[in-house]
């Protein structure tokens, strides 16, 4: 990692837009700012409200990004829970463009697993929030574009984000919701089997009672924090 370098984080969710300026080891330089992700959320919808919301962050040197989807080289290939002109977007070229940094952009799960794994092992994340969000990583490099949230779940449960989106907490509550969140952790521990699995986004706020002993909540801060491994040597981004 440069010595003195400041990352501007953000990430881009279905629900919110989020931008935190990270100091040189990653740590807060700030508060965390946001604004809520307009509808329809076109690039270029979205786009003028973020950059509405950075506009008053100086002193950075570099930009990291966390999208709710497949990103390929800075290239937004979907967006399910934004809009369907996301398909195939050069992210990075634009806020590079806005702002003239250099910009990283990741799937935002696999961000905030940076900000949380310990890098040993498989250790796989799950994020709960407007849709789920899937990362996988093996001794701390990610494995990129896991979209376990499509597959399907079960019988008649459609995928494994219709079973535990924001629409279906909404639909059947907290508690119903709950026990459909600890199915999906049993049937995601046989099948990986990680080491660790971390349960984050802002609706893990949520979950409640005991969990597996190889099963943790983790802070949602971590989907701003951890862009600042966007930028550590040795890191497959």
């Amino acid at each position: 990692m440069a010595n003195g370098l400041r990352t501007l984080a953000i990430d881009i969710g279905g629900t919110g837009l989020k931008a935190m300026l990270l100091g040189p080891d990653g740590s807060a330089l700030g508060e965390r700012m946001r604004v809520d992700t307009p509808r329809p959320a076109t690039p270029d919808a979205l786009l003028a409200e973020l950059f509405k919301l950075i506009a008053p962050v100086a002193g950075y040197d570099r930009v990291s990004v966390g999208f709710p989807g497949v990103v390929v080289d800075g290239i937004t290939r979907t967006a399910p829970n934004l809009d369907p002109a996301w398909n195939d977007f050069d992210l990075a070229k634009a806020i590079t463009t806005h702002t003239s940094m250099p910009v990283r952009v990741l799937n935002d799960a696999g961000v905030q697993g940076y900000g949380i794994i310990e890098g040993r092992g498989l250790e796989m994340v799950l994020t709960f929030g407007t849709g789920l969000g899937c990362a996988l990583y093996h001794n701390g490099i990610y494995i990129p574009n896991l979209e376990l949230a499509h597959h399907p779940f079960g019988r008649g449960k459609g995928s494994y984000e219709d079973y535990v989106d924001d629409k279906s907490l909404d639909e059947v509550g907290k508690k119903k919701w709950n026990k459909r969140v600890r199915r999906v952790i049993d049937q995601v521990l046989p099948i990986w089997n990680p080491r660790m699995l971390y349960l984050g986004g802002g609706n893990s706020k949520h979950i409640k009672g005991e969990l597996p002993p190889n099963v943790k909540l983790a802070d949602n801060i971590a989907g701003l924090t951890g862009g600042i491994a966007l930028w550590h040597d040795g890191k497959d981004v």
